[in-house]
């Protein structure tokens, strides 16, 4: 292989996807407490005062990030959701059970991970809201089984 090529075939496989797609999407970081933050509802099923904010993505399309809050002392009913769930606890204290498992408690920082369609149910301890940063990797969807 001549110089031109190998330069050229390392070019190519260094370079990003983005760049290589022309993907020119800004960067983005925000915290959970931004004001500019857009803060939808939940489900008719969820606990009152749920909110949902989306970070990334189109929560209809196959990929998208939120955050996902409940006031302290809520109980977030048995549901499943289409996609796995890949989760950071933000704040809070959130125990959750999913089926067929021992429940777990999730403290700010902790990173879980939720199979698709495995139903489960979570309790925000009292205080402080519970929020959670989620990747969806499948449309956005929580289906109540109770």
């Amino acid at each position: 292989m001549n110089r031109f090529a190998l330069r050229t075939a390392l070019v190519l496989l260094l370079a990003s996807p983005a760049a290589l797609a022309g993907d020119t999407e800004p960067a983005l970081a925000v915290s959970a407490d931004d004001a500019g933050l857009a803060w939808g509802p939940c489900p008719d099923f969820m606990p009152e005062g749920c909110g949902i904010a989306v970070l990334h993505g189109d929560p209809a399309g196959p990929s998208s990030d939120v955050f996902f809050k409940v006031p302290g002392g809520s109980v977030i009913p048995h549901h499943w959701h289409t996609s796995p769930e890949r989760m950071v606890l933000v704040s809070g204290e959130l125990e959750v059970r999913y089926d067929g498992q021992e429940s777990r408690t999730l403290r700010a920082g902790m990173y879980a991970y939720g199979p698709a369609r495995l139903g489960h149910s979570a309790v925000c301890a009292a205080g402080e809201p519970c929020i959670l940063f989620i990747s969806f990797t499948a449309p956005v969807d929580a289906v109540p089984t109770d």
